[in-house]
């Protein structure tokens, strides 16, 4: 993000209301529903998810948690809340900047399943 539009957050003067609390309710409702959105994946029960979207310098950082009880991991399901997250703020600040890009969406960490455990 530009810094006028890092600003324009900072200071709440979004047309749309609030992006990082839109952000964050979106990406939880989306992790709720990544097996209807990823063709072949399984639809899990969601025992946690949490969606934390944070303003920075040079833009949003957001990061998602899930956790399940079945024998399969969640990393789906957080990388599903993160993208869906990274396009809320994209709509809701999109009138202040079109030039805004989304990168570096990437599973970090992760626990159990089938794979075994992971970290970067």
């Amino acid at each position: 993000m530009s810094p006028e539009t890092v600003a324009a957050l900072r200071e709440h003067r979004t047309p749309k209301g609030d992006p990082l609390e839109a952000a964050r309710l979106a990406g939880i409702m989306a992790a709720k529903r990544t097996a209807d959105l990823i063709p072949l994946c399984h639809p899990l029960p969601l025992t946690h998810i949490e969606v934390r979207a944070e303003l920075q310098e040079t833009g949003v950082s957001l990061e998602a948690e899930a956790a399940t009880n079945a024998q399969t991991g969640v990393e789906m399901e957080a990388l599903t809340a993160v993208s869906v997250a990274a396009l809320t703020v994209y709509d809701m600040c999109k009138a202040l900047e079109k030039g805004m890009t989304i990168t570096d969406i990437r599973l970090e960490r992760k626990t159990g399943g089938k794979s075994g455990d992971y970290s970067a």
